[in-house]
C-alpha cells in the first residue's frame, strides 16, 4: 500500500510539472507577441505623419493665407491642402500633395474668429476652424442659456454660412480634480514633461492647476514635497504653468511618458501637431487613451475665462487628468487643459501646444533635440529634474527608439528586476514556470532512483541474510 501511494504521488508530481512546462511556454509565446518593438509600437510608427504634416506646412506658408485655408493628414496619410483658386490647386499636386478646392481662405475663416471673440463671452462655448469642411465650428455646452445660443447663433449667421452651429451634451471644463498623479491643496493634476532653462528643473504641467506659489506634493498625505509653482498662465493666451523640483533632482536626461504596467514612451523632441494626426493621452485619472486632432489655435470659453490657442481632439479625458502629456510618434505636442465628456461616453479635448508654452517660458525638454520639420525643444548640458514613476516624473534611464515602450521607475534595483521579471506581459513569469517545472521534474526523477536503489540495497542485503 506504501508503495502504491508512492506512485501514485510521483505520477501527480510528474503530471504538474509536464503541465506547468506547457503553461510555460504558452506564457512565453503570449509574452513574446505582445512585446512591442521599435518597428510595431504605435507610438513609434516612424510613418509619414510628420512628413506629411511639413510638406503641407510648406506648401500654405510658400502659398499664403489668402489662397489657402490650411492643411491637414488624410486617412491614407497623404498630405492635403485646401486652396482658393485653380493656379494653387497645380502648385499643391505638384509638389506631391493633394489639393481641395475650397470657398473660404483662411483669412476669411481668421476674421470670422476674431468677430467671435470681439463679442460679449460666453461660459460654456468654444470655436475652432475646421479645415476640412472649410468652416468655423462653434459649440455650446449644455449650461449655455437658450437666449445665450440665440444671441451667438444670430452673430454666426451676420458673419456668412461658413460658421456651424453645434450644441455639445457635455460640459467644458478644465480638468483639475501624466502622466503621473502630483497633488495640491486645491486638487490633483497629472505632470506633463520635464523641463529646463540651463539653470533650473521644472515640470510642465496646466496653469488652471494652480497660481504661483502653489505647493506640490508626489503624494496625497502631504509627506513628500515635489516642487512649487513659479509661473502660471491661465486664462488667455495660454493654459500653462512651470512647477520648479524642490531639491533639483537629477535625471538621466531623457522624457519618458508613463502609459501604466511600469512602462512608458520615449519622448525625444517637441513639435506641432497636424489635423488629421492620430495622437495619445497618459493621464493620472484615465490612463493612456488615444485619438485624432481635429483643429489648432481653438478659443475655449471655461468658466473661469477664454483660454486661445489650443489644439482640438477626439481624445477623452477626466478630471485629474489636467496637465498630462499629449505626443506622437515619440514627439511631445501638448499638456491637457480641459474638454466635455469623459472616458466612457466619449467628447472633446482641448490641449495647450507645447512649442508654445515653451516658447513663452523661456524652456526647453529636458536633454532633447528638434522635432523633425517642427520647433526646436532645444537641448541643455544642465541635468534634467526626475523622481520616481510614483512621483510623477514620466522618465525612464537607458537608450531607446524615438517612441518606443520601455520601463520606468527603478530600473537596474532590485525592486525593478522582480517587476520586470513578475510582469505578465514579459517573459519572466513564463520562464519562472518553465524552470521551476525542470526542477520539479529532475526532483521527482532522482527521488524515484533513490527510492529504487534504497529498494535494491535492502532486498540484496537480505539475501545475505
Amino acid at each position: 500500500m506504501r508503495h502504491a501511494r508512492r506512485r501514485i504521488v510521483r505520477r501527480g508530481a510528474r503530471i504538474a510539472a509536464v503541465g506547468g512546462l506547457l503553461l510555460g511556454g504558452l506564457m512565453v509565446t503570449q509574452a513574446l507577441a505582445s512585446e512591442p518593438s521599435g518597428a510595431q509600437t504605435p507610438f513609434s510608427t516612424g510613418t509619414s505623419a510628420m512628413t506629411a504634416s511639413q510638406t503641407g506646412s510648406q506648401l500654405v506658408s510658400r502659398l499664403g493665407t489668402s489662397r489657402t485655408a490650411g492643411s491637414w493628414v488624410a486617412s491614407d496619410g497623404k498630405p492635403v491642402v485646401a486652396v482658393t483658386d485653380r493656379a494653387a490647386a497645380d502648385a499643391v499636386t505638384a509638389a506631391g500633395a493633394r489639393a481641395k478646392m475650397v470657398r473660404h481662405s483662411m483669412d476669411q475663416l481668421k476674421s470670422a474668429t476674431k468677430t467671435l471673440s470681439s463679442a460679449p463671452r460666453v461660459a460654456g462655448t468654444a470655436w475652432s476652424v475646421d479645415y476640412r469642411t472649410n468652416q468655423v465650428v462653434v459649440q455650446a455646452d449644455r449650461t449655455v442659456s437658450a437666449s445665450d445660443w440665440s444671441r451667438m447663433t444670430k452673430l454666426a449667421h451676420g458673419i456668412g454660412d461658413f460658421v456651424r452651429m453645434e450644441r455639445s451634451q457635455g460640459r467644458f471644463t478644465t480638468r483639475v480634480a501624466g502622466a503621473q498623479p502630483i497633488f495640491s491643496t486645491s486638487g490633483r493634476c497629472s505632470a506633463g514633461f520635464n523641463v529646463t532653462n540651463g539653470q533650473g528643473e521644472f515640470i510642465l504641467t496646466a496653469g488652471h492647476c494652480g497660481p504661483g506659489g502653489t505647493l506640490w506634493f508626489s503624494d496625497n498625505t502631504g509627506q513628500s514635497q515635489l516642487g512649487r509653482t513659479v509661473t502660471s498662465e491661465f486664462p488667455g493666451d495660454g493654459d500653462f504653468s512651470l512647477i520648479r523640483y524642490e531639491n533639483g533632482q537629477a535625471t538621466p536626461g531623457e522624457n519618458v511618458v508613463a502609459i501604466g504596467g511600469g512602462r512608458g514612451v520615449r519622448i525625444t523632441a517637441a513639435g506641432d501637431p497636424v489635423v488629421g494626426e492620430k495622437v495619445f493621452r497618459s493621464g493620472s485619472t484615465s490612463g493612456l487613451h488615444d485619438g485624432e486632432v481635429t483643429a489648432l489655435n481653438a478659443t475655449v470659453n471655461y468658466p473661469e475665462g477664454s483660454v486661445t490657442g489650443l489644439i482640438q481632439t477626439t481624445v477623452c479625458a477626466e478630471p485629474g487628468d489636467s496637465g498630462g502629456p499629449l505626443f506622437s510618434e515619440g514627439i511631445a505636442l501638448g499638456v491637457t487643459s480641459g474638454g466635455s465628456g469623459d472616458c466612457q461616453a466619449g467628447g472633446t479635448t482641448f490641449f495647450q501646444p507645447v512649442t508654445k508654452a515653451m516658447a513663452a517660458l523661456g524652456v526647453q525638454l529636458t536633454g532633447q533635440g528638434q522635432a523633425p520639420g517642427g520647433a526646436s525643444a532645444g537641448a541643455s548640458a544642465a541635468p534634467a529634474p526626475s523622481v520616481s514613476a510614483s512621483q510623477g516624473a514620466a522618465i525612464a534611464p537607458g537608450s531607446a527608439a524615438p517612441g518606443a515602450v520601455q520601463e520606468v521607475g527603478a530600473t537596474g534595483t532590485a525592486d525593478g528586476f522582480l517587476s520586470r521579471l513578475t510582469d505578465p506581459r514579459s517573459i519572466g513569469p513564463g520562464l519562472l514556470v518553465i524552470a521551476g517545472s525542470l526542477v520539479a521534474l529532475v526532483a521527482t526523477r532522482y527521488i524515484r532512483s533513490e527510492q529504487e536503489r534504497n529498494a535494491y540495497r535492502r532486498a540484496y542485503a537480505g539475501t545475505w541474510g
